[in-house]
């Protein structure tokens, strides 16, 4: 068990692409962080990082106080659990275990006993003879993390690891994981792209995009509290709506205006906006599905219903409201057993004010919170200038006199032109007579038998 502290910590491939950009994070010992983001955040070099697979460019990476960024993958005692289990088929569960321990030389007592222990917590006491073909993708995955558990270390590494399974094991290995770590009290670092995976697990989020840490904080502030408009539409499911709208300062009071409806915000984000000294503006409204409520009230949004899906406990229904795509979630009543609505039924919603989200529309930065100053990304390095050809150095000018121009450099004489090979003289050749017996066919003696002198000396 230990702390972990990435401070500044860049990747850079080849000397162009910039993967990772400044990341900051300080992990608490026993904390389990989740790291999210759309692929190409960055998330996964970033684990890959700690785990020692991929250089850092620059920055410094610590566990348990100790820098490690030239410390080889195996000394920095942690335990890294891929997306693709990695177990060799040829081994059954037992030997897929205890390999680790095996090649650290542990005793035979101590590889069964950590061994039997981890199949104990994972609840696959009864698989250890199998092989990897024999198990479904569920234990499969627990046997990758058991082989992780018996190594005891210090962080452990989990790169997308229910990615590969269905809807239903899914749900299952999230339990499972949630489980693991009450059992197994160590430091979680956790990669995904399933926020819900992220909002259920983690302790604390991070969220990323295309290198950059956009926020940091719990599940619920990151949900309540979105601090731009990318964590705001990446959290939460349905994602939030968004409408180009007006804030209105009065005082010390606060109103959005959307589509003739007149909302004030709560105090407390009042509040808040006061502190930022925020004054009236056109603004981008962030309205959650599940905060949208139908009514009868003439004064609220106008709407037109394109599409309803029932979800069990909920409907959510699609309409089309100040020209865009709008959702609303409707709770069901135990009762109720369809809450479906016409396709082209006009309806009305309105909200609370304390659901409210108000954002820049050009930075996308939530106006409530004071913006943190983003590192802007290094440019692109440029090709080396050729050297300038050296020239002369110029004589100054002296007070009233003119520069003199430089005298012609004398023309190089000329090369003399090759004298001209002389021409070569005929050579006359003598005829050769040949006698005409040459072309009469020779006489050939008979051969014989090529072997009868052998056969004379046997």
């Amino acid at each position: 068990m230990a702390d972990l502290s990435l401070r500044k910590v860049k990747k850079v491939y080849d000397n162009t692409v910039v993967a990772v950009q400044a990341f900051d994070l300080e992990i608490a010992d026993k904390e389990f962080i989740v790291l999210v983001g759309p692929s190409g955040c960055g998330k996964s070099t970033t684990l890959r990082m700690v785990a020692g697979l991929e250089e850092i460019t620059d920055g410094e990476i610590y566990i348990g106080g100790r820098k490690v960024n030239t410390v080889p993958p195996k000394d920095r005692d942690i335990a890294m659990v891929f997306q693709n289990y990695a177990l060799y088929p040829h081994m059954t569960v037992y030997d897929n275990i205890a390999y680790g321990l095996r090649l650290r030389k542990f005793p035979k007592r101590v590889i069964d006993q950590k061994v039997r222990e981890a199949a104990e917590i994972l609840d696959i006491s009864e698989l250890l003879k199998r092989k990897p073909k024999a198990l479904s993708g569920g234990q499969r995955q627990r046997v990758a993390i058991g082989r992780a558990i018996v190594r005891e270390p210090q962080v452990f590494l989990m790169d997308e690891p229910l990615s590969n399974l269905d809807a239903k094991l899914r749900n299952q290995m999230r339990s499972e994981i949630l489980k693991l770590r009450q059992k197994v009290n160590t430091t979680f670092i956790y990669v995904t792209h399933d926020q819900t995976e992220a909002m259920t697990l983690g302790d604390r989020i991070v969220i990323m995009k295309e290198g950059f840490v956009q926020q940091v904080g719990t599940p619920q502030e990151v949900f309540h509290h979105p601090s731009n408009l990318f964590v705001a539409g990446f959290i939460g499911t349905p994602q939030m709506n968004i409408f180009d709208a007006q804030l209105i300062r009065e005082g010390e009071r606060f109103f959005v205006e959307l589509g003739g409806l007149r909302v004030e915000l709560s105090p407390e984000k009042s509040a808040r906006l006061l502190a930022a000294e925020v004054d009236s503006q056109p603004i981008k409204l962030g309205l959650r599905p599940e905060h949208l409520s139908l009514t009868e009230r003439e004064d609220a949004v106008s709407a037109v219903v394109d599409v309803s899906e029932m979800m069990g406990s909920a409907v959510h229904i699609h309409v089309n409201a100040c020209g865009q795509d709008v959702v609303i979630v409707v709770p069901l009543g135990e009762e109720e057993e369809s809450g479906s609505m016409p396709i082209g039924m006009p309806v009305r919603f309105t909200f609370r004010g304390s659901a409210a989200h108000v954002f820049d529309p050009e930075t996308g930065h939530n106006l409530e919170y004071p913006k943190t100053a983003e590192p802007e990304p290094e440019p692109e390095p440029l090709p080396e200038p050729a050297p300038a050809p050296l020239q002369e150095p110029q004589a100054e000018e002296s007070a009233g006199e003119p520069i003199p121009e430089p005298s012609p450099e004398p023309a190089a004489p000329a090369e003399p032109e090759p004298a001209p090979l002389p021409k070569a003289e005929a050579v006359t050749v003598p005829e050769v007579v040949i006698p005409q017996e040459i072309f009469d066919d020779p006489v050939v003696p008979p051969l014989g038998d090529p072997f009868a002198e052998d056969e004379e000396n046997l």
